[in-house]
C-alpha cells in the first residue's frame, strides 16, 4: 500500500494547498509558515515519513544472518567522506552535469593484488579473515538453541493468565551450548567408532607379539598362518564383499521402505547366510587338505607339516561361519544406529586369542626357550590354539546378541527368499566377486612362493623369513595408512560424494588434491621412518621371536617401506571413481596391481637368494602399487576433464621426499651406530629407535621448514591449536 500524499495530508489537517507547480513542503513566499500541528499516534505509519524507513545504517537493527551473506568483497562500501546526504523522501534526483562519454566507460582500475598484501574492505586482515559461507549456516542451524520470540510481547495482553513484572524483564541470553541433534549422534558415534577401530588395532597388535612369541615366526607359525588365514579369504570371496558392498545397502532400503522397519529382510538376509556358510564350512572342513595344498605346495610335500597345518585349518575353518554372522548382526545394529558393537566386539577376540596363547606359553614354554617346530608340537598344543581361535570368533559374534536385544530387533529363521529382492541384490554384487578375486589370486601367489622361501631359507639356517614374517611387517606397515589417510578421507569422501552427485568436477578436483596433500605430510615421513629404522623397529617388538627373526621382519619392513607411499595415493585416488559409483574401474585397477605384484614377486624368488626373496617380494607389494596409482591418475583426470591439480600435487610430494631423504640417512647412520655397541637385542633396538627417531624428526623439521611446505605448517597450527598453545 502506497504511503498518502503529504499534500493531501495537509489538506486534511486545515492547512492552506499549495500553490500550482510548487513541490510539496515548499514555503510561499511572504506567507509566514504555521508550526505543523502534532499527528496521533500511528503505529502502523511510525516510519513512513523518515528519510530511512529500514534503518539501513542502524547496526541494532539489522538481521545478523542477512549481515553474513552480503558479499562485502563484491561490494565495498564508499570511502569515508564520500557518503551522499539523505535528500527529500520524493525529490527528482539530481541532473548529471555532463552528458556520458559516447567513447565508452572510463581507464580500466589497477588488478588487485593476490596473496596476504590484497586489501579488503573495513579494514579487515587478508591473513586473519574468515568467511563464512551459506553451507556453515544451513548445516549449523540445527544446532543452535530456539532463540526468544521477539514479538512476543505484542500478545501478552490476549494470555490467560496476567505476568508480573519479575516476568516482563528482560531474559539474558542462554549460554552457547554443545551440538544437540543428529549432527551431535553423528559426532559421538564416529568417536565411538574411531576409538573401537584404534583399540581393535592394538589389540590386534598385541595379539601378533604373543602368537610370536608363543610359536616364533618360523615354519610352525607359517603352517598356522596359512590354516588361519584361509577361512578369511574363502568367506571375502564367498560373501563378504558382496554382503558389504550390496547387501547392507538393500537393508538400509528395507529399513526405510517396509512397513516392520526391516525386520523381515534382516532376518531373510541373516538365514541366507547362515545357510550358504554352513554349507561352505562343511565343505571346506572336508577338503582342508586341499585348501592347504592350494594355499602352499611347500606344506603340502611335507607329511609332518601338512598334518600340523590341516589340524590347524580344521579348528580355523569353521570361523568363517562366526564372521558372517558378526558382519551381518553388526550391520543390523548400524542400520539402526548402533555403531559400536560391531567395532568394540574384535577387541574381545584379540583378548580370547591372546590369553590362549598366553596360556600356551605358560604350559610348554615360550618359542625362544623351546624352539618348538612342527615335530616338537604335541596334539595336545594345536588343539589348545585351534581351540581358542574358534572360541576368539564365537565370544565376537554372540557378544552382538545383547546390542540387538536392546535395539528391539528379534533374530528369527525366515526361508521366504524368493521375491524380496535378494536375488537382484546377487546380480549386482559381480563386479565386487571380481573385484576380490583378483585380490585373492594375487594373495595366493604370494603366499606360495614366500612359504617356498621360507622353508628354503630354514634349512639353510635363516629362520623366520617366510610368510609368517611378510604378513607381520606387514600388518605394522599398514598401521599408519590405517590411521592417518582413512581418517582425513573419511571427512572428506561426504563431500566428494556430494559434489560428484551435483556434477561439480572442479570440487571433486579439489578435495581428492587436498586429501593427497594432506595425508602425504604423515604418510611420506612414516615410509622413510620405515626404510630407516625397520631393523629397530622389529627387534624391539619381535624381541621374543628370537633375535634373528626379529632381524629379518625388520628388512621386510624396510622393503615395504616406500611402497607406503604409492599405496596411500592409490586409496585417495579411488575414492573419486567410488564417489561416482564406479567400481567397474576399481577392478581393473585391482587386476593391474594384482598382476604386477605376483610378477614381480615369481621374479624375486627365481632370481634372489632364499632368504632375501621375501624382501623382494615386499618391494614388488609397494611397486604394484605405484603402477596402479599411475593408471589410476591417468583414468580419474580423465574423468575430471584433464586436470586434477597434478602440479601442487607433485610439489607437495616432492618438497616432503626431498626433506626425508636426509633425514632418513642421518637416522639410519644413527640407528646403525646405537646397534652396533649395544647389539640387537630389545635394549639395543629400543636405544636405537629413540636415538635415529629424534634424528629423523629434528632433521625433517628443518629441512621441511627451509622448503615452506605449506601444509606441514597448517598441520603444526591445528595440532598447536588443539593443544591450547
Amino acid at each position: 500500500m502506497n504511503a498518502p500524499y503529504e499534500g493531501d495530508r495537509a489538506q486534511g489537517a486545515g492547512g492552506p494547498a499549495p500553490s500550482q507547480g510548487t513541490a510539496p513542503g515548499t514555503p510561499v513566499p511572504g506567507q509566514v509558515p504555521a508550526p505543523a500541528p502534532a499527528p496521533d499516534h500511528d503505529p502502523y505509519v511510525q516510519d513512513a515519513y523518515a528519510h530511512d524507513p529500514y534503518r539501513s545504517q542502524d547496526l541494532s537493527a539489522q538481521d545478523p544472518v542477512a549481515e553474513v551473506l552480503y558479499d562485502r568483497a563484491s561490494h565495498p562500501p564508499p570511502p569515508p567522506g564520500t557518503y551522499q546526504e539523505p535528500g527529500p523522501l520524493y525529490a527528482a534526483p539530481p541532473t548529471p552535469a555532463y552528458a556520458p562519454d559516447p567513447r565508452g566507460g572510463g581507464p580500466t582500475p589497477p588488478p588487485e593484488p593476490d596473496g596476504p598484501s590484497r586489501h579488503l574492505p573495513y579494514g579487515d586482515h587478508a591473513t586473519t579473515t574468515q568467511f563464512v559461507g551459506v553451507d556453515s549456516l544451513v548445516t549449523k542451524a540445527a544446532d543452535q538453541e530456539p532463540q526468544p520470540d521477539a514479538f512476543a510481547h505484542l500478545y501478552r495482553d490476549q494470555e490467560a493468565a496476567p505476568r508480573t513484572p519479575a516476568e516482563d524483564a528482560p531474559v539474558a541470553a542462554p549460554a552457547p551450548s554443545k551440538p544437540t541433534g543428529r549432527a551431535s549422534s553423528l559426532l559421538k558415534s564416529s568417536a565411538l567408532m574411531a576409538a573401537g577401530t584404534i583399540v581393535s588395532r592394538i589389540t590386534g597388535f598385541m595379539r601378533t607379539l604373543v602368537i610370536a612369541g608363543a610359536i616364533g615366526v618360523a615354519t610352525l607359525n607359517d603352517s598356522y598362518q596359512v590354516a588361519n588365514t584361509l577361512p578369511t579369504m574363502i568367506y571375502v570371496l564367498v560373501g563378504g564383499g558382496a554382503l558389504n558392498a550390496v547387501f547392507i545397502p538393500q537393508l538400509v532400503r528395507a529399513m526405510k521402505n517396509d512397513e516392520d522397519g526391516g525386520e523381515a529382510y534382516a532376518n531373510r538376509l541373516l538365514t541366507l547366510v547362515m545357510v550358504l556358510l554352513g554349507a561352505v564350512t562343511t565343505i571346506c572342513v572336508l577338503a582342508a587338505p586341499l585348501f592347504i595344498g592350494m594355499m602352499s605346495q611347500s606344506i603340502a610335500d611335507d607329511p609332518q607339516r601338512l598334518d600340523v597345518a590341516v589340524a590347524f585349518a580344521h579348528y580355523c575353518l569353521p570361523t568363517m561361519f562366526f564372521m558372517g554372522v558378526h558382519v551381518v548382526l553388526g550391520q543390523i545394529l548400524n542400520a539402526r544406529g548402533r555403531f559400536g558393537a560391531m567395532m568394540w566386539t574384535p577387541v574381545l577376540n584379540n583378548i580370547v586369542v591372546i590369553a590362549t596363547f598366553g596360556a600356551f606359553i605358560w604350559a610348554f614354554g615360550s618359542y625362544t626357550s623351546t624352539d618348538i617346530t612342527e615335530a616338537g608340537i604335541t596334539p595336545e598344543g594345536v588343539r589348545l590354539l585351534g581351540l581358542g581361535t574358534l572360541l576368539g570368533l564365537v565370544v565376537q559374534s554372540l557378544a552382538m546378541v545383547p546390542y540387538l536385544r536392546e535395539a528391539g530387533f528379534k533374530p528369527r529363521l525366515r526361508f521366504d527368499w524368493k521375491g524380496h529382492g535378494l536375488g537382484k541384490a546377487a546380480g549386482l554384487a559381480k563386479w565386487t566377486f571380481f573385484f576380490v578375486l583378483a585380490n585373492q589370486i594375487g594373495l595366493i601367489v604370494v603366499t606360495q612362493l614366500a612359504t617356498w622361501a621360507g622353508d628354503a631359507a630354514a634349512q639353510q639356517g635363516h629362520k623366520g623369513t617366510g610368510i609368517t614374517a611378510y604378513n607381520y611387517a606387514l600388518l605394522l606397515w599398514q598401521m599408519p595408512q590405517a590411521i592417518i589417510t582413512v581418517s582425513v578421507m573419511t571427512a572428506v569422501l561426504p563431500r566428494i560424494s556430494r559434489s560428484a552427485h551435483d556434477g561439480d568436477a572442479a570440487a571433486v578436483r579439489d578435495d581428492i588434491s587436498y586429501g593427497l596433500r594432506t595425508s602425504a605430510v604423515a604418510i611420506v615421513p612414516c615410509a622413510f621412518a620405515f626404510l630407516a629404522l625397520g631393523v629397530p623397529m622389529a627387534g624391539l617388538l619381535y624381541a621374543g621371536s628370537g633375535a634373528q627373526s626379529a632381524q629379518n621382519i625388520g628388512f621386510i619392513l624396510m622393503a615395504f617401506g616406500l611402497g607406503l607411499i604409492p599405496y596411500s595415493v592409490q586409496y585417495v585416488v579411488l575414492r573419486g571413481f567410488y564417489a561416482y559409483e564406479d567400481t567397474r574401474t576399481p577392478f581393473y585397477n585391482t587386476v593391474i596391481v594384482a598382476a604386477v605384484n605376483a610378477g614381480i614377486s615369481a621374479i624375486a624368488f627365481f632370481v634372489l637368494p632364499a632368504r632375501w626373496a621375501v624382501v623382494g617380494m615386499a618391494a614388488a607389494y609397494g611397486l604394484g602399487y605405484a603402477v596402479g596409482v599411475g593408471v589410476a591418475w591417468r583414468r580419474l583426470r580423465t574423468r575430471l576433464g584433464g586436470d586434477l591439480d597434478g602440479a601442487h600435487v607433485m610439489r607437495t610430494y616432492t618438497r616432503l621426499i626431498g626433506a626425508c631423504v636426509p633425514a632418513a640417512a642421518v637416522a639410519g647412520a644413527v640407528a646403525f651406530a646405537v646397534l652396533h655397541f649395544l647389539g640387537s637385542g630389545a635394549l639395543g633396538s629400543l636405544a636405537a629407535l629413540v636415538a635415529g627417531g629424534i634424528a629423523l624428526a629434528a632433521v625433517f623439521l628443518v629441512a621441511a621448514k627451509r622448503m615452506r611446505i605449506e601444509e606441514l605448517n597448517a598441520m603444526v597450527g591445528m595440532v598447536r591449536g588443539r593443544l591450547g598453545r
